[in-house]
């Protein structure tokens, strides 16, 4: 039953050993710095023994940032999003895709 009081009873927030001491020494890092198309500047960090990336994605706008702040990677062209039926008219006319209907309904409808 709720008494008004906090939701963890015993412990208290900041009370114990946290980070390097409980957990260990952190492996050694290096910091790669790279920039997007809109200027953005990202540092992530990396284990010494890690290959840094030639691109990495802006955390801020999402386009590919690389290493040279005058030369930005190009971003990719993706095709945009396309339904299922989509793809059908695609692939397929008008007037196939009557014929295809028609053959289905008269499967339905058993008169084929």
């Amino acid at each position: 039953m709720a008494q008004g009081r906090g939701g963890l009873r015993g412990a208290r927030i900041g009370a114990g050993p946290l980070g390097e001491p409980e957990r260990g020494d952190l492996a050694p890092r290096v910091v790669a710095s790279f920039w997007c198309g809109n200027g953005h500047h990202s540092q992530p960090s990396f284990a010494v023994e890690a290959v840094v990336p030639d691109v990495w994605d802006c955390p801020k706008c999402g386009l590919p940032a690389g290493p040279d702040r005058e030369n930005t990677p190009a971003v990719e062209s993706n095709a945009p999003y396309m339904t299922h039926m989509g793809y059908v008219r695609q692939r397929r006319s008008q007037e196939e895709g009557e014929v295809l209907l028609n053959e289905a309904l008269a499967k339905l409808r058993g008169t084929i």
